[in-house]
């Protein structure tokens, strides 16, 4: 069908928006928070798709609308806006059911992504590009938790995060590249994958989240100055 992304698209926001007004968390208080990180980091990674696509993967027209922004489906521009939002409200939950607590040693997992850097650009030099700007991503990811200094590295909570975004990669992504409605060039990855999803598209999600969650902090940081 060809709205099946679309689809797949209001089945990740809708859960979280219509929750958003639960009395406890109260996830619509923070919207005015969410919206402006989720914007932001929203245009570099449009820009890398624009990019590659058509390269490291392209999109299946049996199963996305006619309608193409900059060579992109749109239900593939909405991916950037509806799963951070839907994350942002998985954070938030998490948040309030898990009270902060810091570890020392978590904070090294942000200095070895850091180095990962080096990788990603070794294994662009030999043509897996896909995997090298994952691994750049996530050294990205951890370089602005330590610029904006929200410490996201440091919490345990945050391994509780992404395990739940692991889970909810496995059932949307999953579906995304079983049915197939992105098809992947597997010369610019590693060939690795985890049932029908390629290992980098995990980095790829959690380095789009983790931006996203280090800004929204630091958005929220600055407004109780």
């Amino acid at each position: 069908m060809k709205f099946e992304y679309l689809l797949l698209n209001v089945l990740i926001v809708c859960g979280p928006l219509l929750m958003s007004f639960e009395k406890q968390v109260r996830f619509v208080n923070k919207w005015r928070f969410a919206l402006p990180a989720i914007a932001i980091v929203a245009v570099p990674f449009l820009v890398w798709d624009v990019l590659v696509t058509g390269r490291h993967w392209r999109f299946n027209t049996d199963y996305t609308l006619d309608m193409r922004i900059a060579g992109l489906p749109l239900e593939e521009c909405l991916f950037f806006f509806t799963v951070p939002f839907a994350a942002l409200f998985m954070w938030e939950t998490i948040k309030f059911y898990f009270p902060a607590k810091h570890s020392a040693r978590l904070q090294y997992v942000g200095y070895i992504l850091l180095l990962g850097a080096v990788r990603g650009i070794v294994l662009i030099i030999h043509g897996k590009e896909y995997t090298g700007l994952m691994l750049i991503a996530l050294a990205c990811a951890a370089l602005l938790d330590i610029v904006l200094q929200t410490s996201l590295f440091a919490q345990t909570r945050l391994l509780i995060f992404l395990a739940a975004l692991f889970v909810v990669t496995l059932i949307f992504n999953g579906y995304l590249t079983a049915r197939p409605i992105v098809l992947y060039d597997e010369q610019y990855q590693l060939g690795v994958r985890l049932g029908t999803i390629p290992i980098e598209d995990f980095g790829y999600g959690f380095s789009l989240v983790l931006l996203v969650t280090s800004l929204y902090e630091k958005l929220q940081t600055q407004a109780r100055i």
